[in-house]
């Protein structure tokens, strides 16, 4: 079940050749962080995202690909009528 809409879904090209090399698809990813599986982030992180589906801040995942590449998936916040607009796919180091 979904916890909350991910609008407009897009991924860095550094994501996808990740993905790529490591056999993965992007929906792996996107259907474990819409539905609060948000990987391995702190437990501070954890709590920050679980506040989020109430408040409609920024939700961050961390995963790791098949091949150990790290890999991030980012909500943004949601505007003033409580729609998010989008999610991204990319590596940490191009945050």
């Amino acid at each position: 079940m979904n916890k909350f809409p991910m609008g407009h879904v897009v991924a860095t090209p550094g994501a996808l050749e990740a993905l790529e090399e490591a056999g993965q698809t992007p929906d792996f990813f996107l259907d474990r962080h819409v539905r609060g599986d948000w990987g391995e982030v702190c437990s501070e992180d954890k709590q920050l995202n679980d506040q989020a589906l109430v408040d409609g801040s920024r939700l961050l995942s961390a995963y790791r690909a098949l091949r150990g590449t790290r890999i991030w998936v980012i909500t943004e916040a949601a505007d003033d009528d409580g729609k998010r607009a989008a999610t991204t796919i990319l590596l940490p180091s191009e945050y």
